[in-house]
C-alpha cells in the first residue's frame, strides 16, 4: 500500500466518531483494518459484493459514468464506500442524530 493510503487512513481515523477503516482489494480480501478479524471479513465480503452491483448499475445506467463512492446511513452507523484502482476503503462511522 502507498505511503498516500496510510497517510488518508491517519486522516480518517483522526475525524471525529470513525469506528473503523478496512482496505479489501478486488478480490474481497481485507488487507489493512482496524477491526477485529471477523468484523474485516464480514464487511468486506459484503461491501465487495455492494461494489460490484453498484458499478453494474452505474455502468447499466450510463456507460460514461463511474462509481466514485457511496454514504449509507444505518440505525448504529454511517458507512462509506470509496472504490480506488486496485482496492477499495469502508469507514464505518457513528451515526449521530
Amino acid at each position: 500500500m502507498s505511503a498516500e493510503v496510510e497517510e488518508m487512513l491517519k486522516r480518517f481515523m483522526g475525524m471525529k466518531n470513525i469506528v473503523g477503516i478496512i482496505v479489501v482489494d478486488y478480490d474481497g480480501i481485507a488487507i489493512k483494518s482496524t477491526l477485529d478479524n471477523t468484523q474485516s471479513v464480514l464487511y468486506a465480503a459484503h461491501m465487495h459484493l455492494l461494489t460490484e452491483k453498484a458499478r453494474q448499475v452505474i455502468f447499466d445506467l450510463d456507460a460514461t459514468n463511474e462509481f466514485t463512492s457511496m454514504r449509507m446511513r444505518t440505525t448504529y452507523f454511517e458507512i462509506m464506500l470509496m472504490p480506488l484502482e486496485h482496492f477499495f476503503i469502508i469507514v464505518l462511522q457513528n451515526a449521530c442524530d
